[in-house]
């Protein structure tokens, strides 16, 4: 006698409820009959057992009521009060979107800051809200998309387990039943033609139903392939995986595109309408119409540690950053045995501060595994990412490097040699300044000792290439991120490394890509080292790169925060303004093939901006314009050291004199010409009439800043603490000019013999957040050499 067979759907439909009701009522109830199998489609039942149960029980024992699938998966994932609201308020501005000009919203997040579990829970709020099916676009890399479809299983597992959800690679979606096609579906799309070409033919070809869904694209790393276009034959035109995603839309009506990213700049820039070309093909709009930004969680270490709190001797993070002498960064650029001895590698010169990260490392993280152990916590193994060179040979050569320190230690280690005492005694020493600072227990240095060597000894440490020469899914733990095999892990690569790829317990870096011309997003996307982070590992955990490549870095983090501080305060729709002007070769925020753009200044309200790491031009050369600037400032300023109004035509002349005194080994440090720009821009679109076109002086004398700090780093505080606090509450309209008349004296104080005047200007604490762009478009001209125009949805400061 045959037997009739029912899944969820057709129970569903025979008691009259939801597929979510029966699995809760599997989830809930007990005697809820068993399935007679768990086919690849979902369980199956008896249908006479089913019909049986159903008879036994009254309808209001059996109620619908069932938690959303969002609410579950949160509960499941404990989201956070604040997580939870902003899923909300994603999918309540997608919903609004998709109904009027389908342009994206952007999801803004952190790198490392939990973007993939915001958009996940999107992704089962969308659902909620009627949508049929989601596509996850992920960045072109097996590592990535492996991640990605981890996660995903991950976080909704009981729900898949429940029948209620089901996902996909999009290389591997079988032949779907109408049972398998009324779930909700998921597929985690690489952007790579082939992955496009299959997911396009999905909804064309092979479910042609799907069409019909409302669909939630999800673009993960949405800056990164989704908006590039290319020149060619002097037209610009659209990139393929542009152009693929954008042809995926015409088959799906009803989508809406949620943009996921920590690093939007180029979004923001993108036409905010349908861009028809020579060849009447369209590039749909992909500016976003709307920000969400993802909250920071207690936990995360990020720029503000990395590039402000190191400033401040009272934070753990003030250790953090160690200088890499160029020539060190150079040798680790392909192998050269003159330059660098790996035979006796712990006494080279050029691998001194790799050698000392290395020791380091191990000491810190022998330091926090006796902290763990002495609370009864379980011991943890912590990694450190050497990234410097794209190249594959340049990994073969650190990877030899590496190798050669580590079985130097280990045979150091063994003899229980005096210099292996002094290197971690160093470490030691160092690492217990920050420690200090957060007032946690340290461990005596001779068990510190003991375990670093034992951990040697007993082959703790290891060290794994990263690079395209890897089956990356070896290097992948289940939940997609790099496995940590052993207490002390070492990772060297290049740009595999970036965006998406998650490391836990890093607290190492040794970093040193320095192209000529920096890519903000890129550059931001290398920072692996942000992430969540007890305050413990953040007194253990160290920075490495050279000083012009952390200077570059910094400026970045200035830049992002300035545009998120821009769209938390609504700043943009005040106006933000993209000036080009003064041509500049430093910083760009992305690539030219995302968005045509330049140089990039940003500015924030009560900010200062101060030039540092020049060097005077000789006293011959400057002593006579030096004796025309004295006479310009007391005939325009005065001797008064109190604020003084004057005219910004008057400023920009003494600051333009200032400056002409000043001289840059690295140009691309020189910040002059931006600086007079911000300086004009902010007093002339001041809105107090009164005060338009003006700024306020202040003059000090004598002073005798030393050009570098006791820590090596150059001086960027001539000033002191009452004159900073006299500027600030000045600058509250308009910008304020400090003028600090330095003694520059040679010897100790390393200047070259030559007074000068070092400006110092305080931004206004009413300007709205600005951003500056030193240099022309590459576009027709326009008439006129300073172009202004809004920035949509975002601004930036500082």
């Amino acid at each position: 006698m045959s037997t009739s067979l029912l899944g969820v759907f057709e129970i569903a439909e025979l008691a009259g409820v939801s597929p979510s009701a029966i699995a809760n009522w599997r989830k809930r109830i007990t005697d809820f009959p068993k399935p007679l199998a768990d086919l690849k489609s979902g369980p199956v039942y008896d249908e006479g057992q089913i019909r049986h149960w159903l008879a036994q029980r009254a309808a209001d024992e059996l109620p619908e009521a069932v938690e959303s699938l969002y609410e579950r998966l949160a509960d499941l994932r404990d989201d956070p009060a604040e997580m939870r609201e902003k899923v909300d308020e994603v999918v309540r501005h997608l919903q609004r979107e998709a109904t009027s000009t389908q342009r994206p919203g952007i999801l803004l997040g952190r790198v490392q800051g939990g973007k993939t579990k915001a958009f996940l829970g999107a992704i089962a709020k969308a659902f909620d809200a009627g949508y049929g099916a989601s596509v996850v676009l992920t960045k072109g890399t097996k590592s990535l998309t492996q991640q990605t479809l981890s996660r995903i299983r991950n976080d909704f597992r009981e729900l898949i387990d429940a029948d209620l959800v089901s996902v996909f690679d999009i290389l591997k979606v079988p032949d779907l039943t109408r049972h398998e096609l009324a779930r909700k579906l998921i597929f985690v799309v690489k952007k790579e033609d082939d992955n496009l070409r299959r997911l396009i033919s999905l909804v064309k070809e092979r479910f042609p139903q799907l069409r019909d869904q409302h669909v939630l694209i999800i673009d993960d790393e949405a800056d990164l392939a989704s908006v590039s276009s290319r020149r060619m034959g002097g037209e610009v035109t659209q990139g393929v995986i542009s152009r693929q995603i954008d042809e995926f839309r015409t088959f799906v009506p009803n989508s809406a595109i949620l943009q996921v990213t920590a690093t939007p700049y180029a979004l923001y820039l993108q036409p905010s309408e349908e861009v028809t070309t020579s060849t009447g093909a369209f590039f749909k709009p992909k500016r976003p119409a709307f920000t969400v930004i993802l909250p920071q969680h207690d936990k995360y270490i990020g720029g503000d540690e990395y590039f402000e709190f190191c400033n401040d001797p009272a934070h753990a993070a003030y250790f953090f950053y160690r200088e890499v002498p160029l020539a060190e960064r150079d040798a680790m650029k392909k192998e050269d045995r003159r330059r660098l001895q790996i035979d006796r590698v712990l006494a080279e010169k050029n691998a001194a501060i790799l050698n000392e990260a290395i020791v380091t490392f191990l000491v810190g993280g022998v330091i926090r595994n006796i902290q763990l152990a002495d609370t009864n916590e379980t011991p943890r193994k912590y990694s450190f990412l050497f990234h410097t060179e794209q190249a594959r040979q340049s990994h073969d050569w650190q990877m030899q490097i590496a190798r050669a320190i580590r079985d130097a230690l280990v045979q150091e280690a063994s003899k229980e040699s005096q210099r292996f005492n002094e290197l971690v005694r160093a470490a030691y020493d160092d690492l217990k300044r920050s420690i200090a600072i957060i007032d946690k227990p340290l461990p005596t240095l001779g068990r510190v000792c003991e375990r670093v060597r034992r951990a040697l000894l007993d082959d703790e440490m290891m060290i794994t290439k990263v690079n395209s020469d890897n089956d990356i899914e070896e290097l992948l733990a289940a939940d997609g991120q790099l496995k940590l095999r052993v207490p002390f892990n070492i990772f060297i690569g290049g740009q595999i490394l970036d965006r998406g790829i998650t490391i836990d317990n890093l607290v190492g870096f040794y970093y040193g890509r320095n192209p000529k011309r920096s890519q903000q997003d890129t550059v931001l996307q290398h920072c692996r080292m942000y992430g969540a982070r007890g305050v413990e590992d953040v007194a253990v955990t160290r920075f490495y790169a050279p000083l012009n490549v952390y200077q570059i870095m910094r400026r970045i983090h200035e830049f992002d925060a300035a545009l998120r501080n821009a769209v938390e305060s609504g700043a943009h729709e005040r106006g933000v303004y993209f000036i080009q002007r003064d041509p500049s070769n430093r910083l760009i925020p992305c690539a030219p093939s995302k968005v045509q753009f330049s140089e990039i200044v940003s500015v924030r309200p009560a900010r200062r901006l101060i030039l540092s790491g020049f060097q005077t031009v000789s006293k011959s050369q400057g002593i006579r314009a030096l004796t025309k600037l004295d006479e310009l400032v007391e005939s325009g300023i005065g001797k008064e050291t109190k604020p003084t109004l004057i005219h910004v035509d008057l400023a920009l002349k003494i600051v333009n004199s200032a400056y002409s005194l000043l001289e840059f080994e690295d140009t691309s440090d020189d910040d002059k010409a931006a600086h007079q720009l911000i300086l004009e821009h902010l007093s002339k679109t001041c809105t107090n009439t009164s005060l338009k076109n003006h700024v306020y002086a202040m003059i000090s004398f004598g002073h005798d800043t030393s050009r570098r700090r006791s820590d090596g780093r150059f001086s960027d505080s001539p000033e002191n603490l009452d004159r900073r606090k006299t500027a600030k509450s000045k600058a509250l309209d308009i910008p304020v000019l400090m003028l600090l008349r330095q003694n520059g004296d040679e010897g100790i104080h390393g200047w070259r013999g030559l007074p000068f005047w070092w400006p110092v200007i305080f931004t206004p604490a009413s300007a709205p957040t600005t951003v500056f762009a030193t240099e022309q478009p590459r576009i027709a001209a326009t008439g006129s050499n300073i172009i202004t125009r809004p920035l949509a949805s975002d601004g930036n400061s500082d």
